[in-house]
């Protein structure tokens, strides 16, 4: 049997499961856990421990038609204004609640359109966040640019109140493509983009790219992936573009007709790869790529490398804090999410309460599924001894969850008495085979194809 037939027998093409950034997903999370769960936890951080922040800003001069993300419109900064006052609130309150002496192993802009803020106000919001939590030795800050918004003077900004990461949107080079998705950025001012982050000295710099979109072809997307490699990122997130225009209604604009099937989708994220690994770039998890000399590279090489919100990270904190609408955080005692909608959000902060619209308080059961979908997620693998001496799992209780997988995915997958390993012609079902895993009831329409 070949390797596409044996994957679609196995129903690659056809599933639709989630992306397992975070376990249970967030689809999963209910109002049961509100503000009052999430002050707890956070009181309980300890003192002079590192956290991870992360700060959403959610709007956008421009909504490109293939975005998912919670965004919003405008033309004017009077309400990015005023939504900077209300995230400087936040991070006051925020402070206020929280043991002395916490630091930062992680600063992260996101949205959105971070870089639509003026200098002056990246400078007053970084101010006011370093000050509450100054950075911890060896501490990165990213911020995601988006090149039709960015200009000397914030990029000098950024520099000076310590950016050591840049992450920008490229998704596709192709003119046709991009007029399809509504996302016209061409070559030249990526690449002026790209120019300034390095001569203001940002050594670091991250890039995603989009397989899966309208008109796309083999010789499109090798096209796009050697104009990207001629940028010299030292990470590439290669993302399976989500149709899911019931779920993000700018999605209708996106001609389904030209769309590829799921066994093209396949082809173009090997294309993709293949051109990728050829330039020196090592496969991180399912989607990610990076330099050997990065950290995520490393990480992956120790067996160390983490999953959260914002993909694959090095970064070892056990708190994630999320600042802005929408925003989710991680605690050690579960998820908190920020009201999605920014009146919600401002009315909340506001009245000096936390914004938290709703979460999920994990279980003995949620942590053990948690950590081993990280790990296939990860690693592509289940250490039997890890989740035995470090997680507190009887050998009885591993094999009953292990059972699930071998049972529907055993042809692609390496089982012995030291755990499960996915096969490398069986990793394209990664997150199906950590679907196994997953206790909650998935509705398909609620998440993107598994390829």
């Amino acid at each position: 049997m070949s390797r596409i037939s044996q994957l679609r027998q196995m129903g690659l093409f056809d599933a639709r499961v989630p992306r397992y950034t975070s376990y249970p997903p967030a689809t999963q999370f209910s109002p049961e856990v509100g503000a009052a769960q999430a002050a707890r936890w956070i009181a309980a951080i300890p003192a002079g421990s590192q956290v991870s922040l992360y700060v959403h800003v959610p709007f956008c001069r421009r909504l490109c038609w293939f975005c998912a993300c919670r965004t919003q419109g405008t033309q004017s900064l009077d309400r990015v204004r005023v939504y900077a006052q209300t995230l400087l609130t936040e991070i006051a309150a925020l402070r206020a609640r929280m043991a002395p002496g916490v630091r930062l192993s992680r600063l992260h802009w996101g949205g959105g359109t971070p870089t639509l803020l003026p200098p002056e106000l990246m400078q007053t919001l970084a101010g006011a966040i370093l000050e509450a939590f100054p950075m911890a030795e060896g501490g990165e800050f990213s911020v995601e640019i988006d090149p039709a918004e960015i200009d000397a003077p914030r990029m000098a900004a950024l520099a000076a109140i310590g950016m050591t990461r840049a992450s920008i949107g490229v998704q596709d080079f192709d003119p046709l493509i991009q007029e399809a998705i509504g996302r016209p950025q061409s070559f030249e001012i990526t690449a002026r983009t790209v120019d300034l982050i390095r001569d203001h000295g940002i050594a670091s710099l991250n890039a995603d790219i989009l397989y899966g979109l309208p008109h796309q072809t083999r010789f499109r997307m090798a096209d796009s992936v050697q104009k990207l490699l001629a940028l010299g990122p030292d990470r590439v997130a290669l993302y399976g573009y989500a149709h899911v225009p019931w779920m993000s209604r700018r999605q209708v604009m996106i001609p389904e007709a030209h769309l590829p099937d799921s066994e093209a989708r396949l082809e173009l994220f090997g294309t993709a790869r293949d051109l990728l690994r050829a330039d020196g770039f090592v496969q991180i998890g399912i989607d990610h790529f990076a330099r050997p000399s990065d950290g995520l590279a490393r990480a992956r090489d120790r067996g160390r490398l983490r999953r959260n919100f914002q993909g694959y990270t090095d970064d070892r904190a056990e708190v994630l804090i999320a600042l802005g609408a929408s925003s989710i955080s991680r605690f050690p005692q579960g998820h908190a999410q920020n009201a999605p909608s920014t009146g919600a959000y401002t009315e909340a902060v506001r009245e000096g309460r936390l914004p938290v619209a709703r979460g999920h308080a994990f279980t003995d059961e949620d942590r053990w599924r948690g950590r081993m979908i990280e790990s296939l997620m990860c690693d592509f693998r289940i250490d039997a001894r890890e989740m035995i001496e470090q997680h507190g799992m009887s050998a009885a209780r591993l094999q009953h969850l292990i059972a699930p997988l071998v049972a529907r995915f055993g042809t692609v997958l390496r089982v012995s008495p030291a755990g499960v390993v996915i096969r490398p012609e069986g990793r394209p079902l990664t997150r199906m085979i950590a679907q196994q895993l997953d206790a909650y009831t998935l509705l398909p329409s609620t998440h993107s194809p598994a390829i």
